[in-house]
């Protein structure tokens, strides 16, 4: 329970929570949408349980875009983002076209874009922020590369520079893979110090490694996407010990809402449900679900 109020349970009693923290809505780093096609591709491999996947994995929202976005506002998420990703060359830059048409179109949706290592990714890149993108997505277990793949220098050294964030799928879970963990995230950071990024899951497994680069890089951040709930729990639990460095870090702007909406497959209450049973308090609540992200993209 946090304060005088028990944590929300079902999506109903989302809106209730957030006001009851006397926050104007919520605010989620880790949303996808996606062209519809690809979109479908991407449910068929959850529903398939890929090899990346690893364990069973029905999508809670499984919905067209206009009633997920609905959805989102009564729950009061107001803003969010469209996270797509590429696991090849020769896709990011057209998926950067639909997303960004995408934020256009969508009240409250940061505009958002994404990358590959290939020859014109740094040229692309440049486009999207051209074009508005506030907030990147990579992904580096589904796409097969490393952090520091050579055709990357350019594109991080434009997003430092742009002060830009980039959600990076870096940790192992839920399949490990050769280019994921810490030790390559680190060796980007050593290039890159001053890039923005934001680590999706917290960085699960290796929670404490990350929890270390987000209190070493000023411009390091953690998401807490599917982070404390049950279904994650039984795989990757987050180590009770470090909750007081995760509370350091949530209020000094370096812990962010994520959820993964709609790929999950729970209630998108159960993620606020298990971030207020942390029992970090009230301002901790306010930073995560809100403040911290404010802060970070300007959000009135």
């Amino acid at each position: 329970m946090t304060g005088a109020f028990p944590p929300p349970a079902e999506d109903e009693a989302v809106p209730a929570f957030w006001r009851r923290l006397g926050l104007p809505g919520l605010a989620d780093v880790h949303t996808h949408f996606l062209p519809p096609r690809l979109l479908a591709k991407v449910w068929a491999y959850f529903d398939a349980a890929g090899p990346l996947v690893g364990t069973e994995w029905p999508i809670r929202y499984r919905w067209d875009d206009d009633t997920r976005v609905a959805h989102l506002g009564r729950l009061g998420v107001r803003a969010f983002t469209a996270l797509a990703y590429p696991h090849r060359p020769g896709m990011a830059e057209s998926l950067n076209r639909w997303t960004l048409d995408f934020a256009a179109r969508t009240p409250g949706c940061l505009p958002s874009a994404t990358f590959f290592p290939e020859p014109d990714a740094a040229r692309y890149v440049a486009d999207a922020l051209t074009a508005g993108a506030r907030v990147f997505k990579v992904h580096v277990q589904v796409g097969g590369f490393r952090p520091t793949d050579p055709a990357l220098d350019a594109v991080w050294g434009l997003l430092a520079d742009a002060g830009v964030p980039v959600v990076v799928h870096a940790g192992h879970a839920p399949v490990g893979t050769a280019h994921t963990g810490p030790e390559p995230f680190a060796a980007l950071l050593a290039r890159h110090p001053r890039l923005a990024t934001v680590v999706a899951h917290l960085g699960a497994p290796d929670y404490v490694a990350f929890l270390d680069l987000a209190g070493r890089y000023a411009e390091v951040r953690l998401d807490t996407t599917m982070a404390f709930t049950s279904f994650f729990d039984r795989f990757v639990p987050f180590p009770p010990a470090q909750r007081p460095r995760l509370r350091e870090l949530g209020l000094a702007g370096k812990v962010l809402l994520g959820s993964d909406y709609p790929n999950i497959p729970y209630p998108y209450a159960e993620q606020l449900d298990g971030l207020a049973r942390l029992d970090l308090g009230d301002d901790w609540l306010r930073a995560v679900c809100w403040g911290n992200a404010a802060a970070l993209f300007d959000l009135a």
